[in-house]
Formats: structure tokens, C-alpha cells, sequence
């Protein structure tokens, strides 16, 4: 694995992942531009969607085994752990301020 290609994020991540065949992390995949036929059969068959040679960023869910394959390719720039976000809106219970 080419630790030097994952965020922080991610590497940390993986070192909680228990079974390394499990699809279970959300990452950004970041990619040279223009993508070959070779690379784009290499994401589809890890499961990842919407792969045209136009795009360089897709994402996806998957094992830290795929990770560590991805990681590997001189194609592949850079790979962010993708995380759920919570609501803006949400309201916090604080104290109110008696005036």
C-alpha cells in the first residue's frame, strides 16, 4: 500500500477496518485526467460507478484491500476518506442568556 497517496483521514481508517475483503469505507477517488481503457476496467471491477476517461474524481465504498490495490496505481493521485456530514441547521441545546 502507497501510504503516501492516502489523507489522513483514511490511514487511520484503515488500521480499525477487522476484515480487509469488507467493503465498508467511503473514499474520493482522485485520478490523472484522462483515464485508459485499462484503468477504467481496473475501477469498474472494484465496483466503482460512472467511470468515463473524462472524469478524475469518482467515489466509492470499499475494502481496505481495494484500497490498498488503488493505491498502487501510478494513475491514481490521491485518496480521501469520504464522511457523513451532519445537518448545518441542527440546534444545539445551550442556555439560554437572561438578559
Amino acid at each position: 500500500m502507497n501510504y503516501q497517496k492516502l489523507d489522513a483521514a483514511l490511514a487511520t481508517a484503515l488500521n480499525d477496518v477487522q476484515d480487509i475483503q469488507e467493503a465498508s469505507l467511503g473514499v474520493f477517488i482522485h485520478t490523472e485526467p484522462i483515464l485508459d481503457s485499462k484503468a477504467i476496467a481496473f475501477l469498474e471491477s472494484l465496483g466503482v460507478s460512472g467511470v468515463t476517461a473524462d472524469k478524475d474524481i469518482f467515489t466509492a465504498t470499499l475494502s481496505r484491500n481495494a484500497i490498498s490495490q488503488l493505491s498502487d496505481q501510478s494513475w491514481v493521485k490521491y485518496l480521501k476518506r469520504s464522511q457523513q456530514l451532519g445537518l448545518v441547521n441542527k440546534r444545539i441545546n445551550t442556555p439560554k442568556l437572561g438578559i
